[in-house]
């Protein structure tokens, strides 16, 4: 059990103290990821972006992901009921609410170059595995040397499915009854913009400052 996302921050970043000499990059998932993320980049040394992917959902039913997409890239499991005019839509829709999400939370700031680096995502627990499955589709198209998902807390079959998909999958707590993320954090009260405006400023304090 966590107090908070602060203290599974510094748990975690402990665990993944051991990629600190490579070329690394952390993407936080947002919004919950992203004070953890923070407390991990702030450790580690890494520059901090945030995850932009969303999942392409089938046509019908949306929660059921066949894909997923980036503001550059996106890949799709083929469907035979799934056309490529529904694709292209999906695109467009998807890449505009990723484009205000960026403006919002990142301003200026380019994205990190991910290709040739140790890529760590940090997310505050994963239940599912699906969102950071369609995640890593993405991802993978940058060709980064190592892929990392680092969390808190996990499913057995959240981690059963992401690790034959990245270099390695860690958790702190893999209980064996899972009641999804919330039920291991004293206190999980939802993250706002506010919040997420507050960690990114934080760190760009850091690194004017180092």
């Amino acid at each position: 059990m966590f107090k908070n996302r602060t203290e599974a921050g510094i748990l975690l970043a402990e665990k993944l103290r051991k990629f600190k000499k490579d070329n690394g990059v952390i993407l936080a998932v947002p919004r919950g990821g992203i004070p953890v993320a923070y407390i991990v980049a702030r450790e580690l040394g890494f520059p901090l972006d945030i995850v932009l992917t969303k999942k392409i959902g089938h046509p019908s039913n949306k929660e059921y992901a066949i894909g997923a997409a980036s503001l550059t890239d996106y890949f799709v499991i083929p469907h035979p009921e799934v056309t490529s005019a529904y694709i292209e839509n999906e695109l467009i829709l998807i890449r505009n609410r990723l484009e205000f999400m960026r403006k919002k939370f990142m301003g200026d700031h380019k994205p990190e170059i991910l290709t040739g680096k140790t890529v760590i995502i940090i997310d505050d627990g994963m239940a599912t595995g699906n969102t950071l499955l369609s995640t890593v589709g993405v991802i993978k198209k940058s060709n980064p040397d190592k892929i990392i998902i680092g969390v808190p807390v996990a499913s057995k079959s959240a981690i059963q499915k992401l690790s034959s998909e990245v270099d390695e999958v860690i958790s702190l707590l893999v209980p064996e009854e899972f009641y999804g993320v919330g039920a291991f954090y004293d206190n999980f009260k939802e993250v706002g913009d506010d919040e997420v405006l507050f960690y990114l400023e934080k760190l760009k304090k850091l690194k004017k400052a180092g």
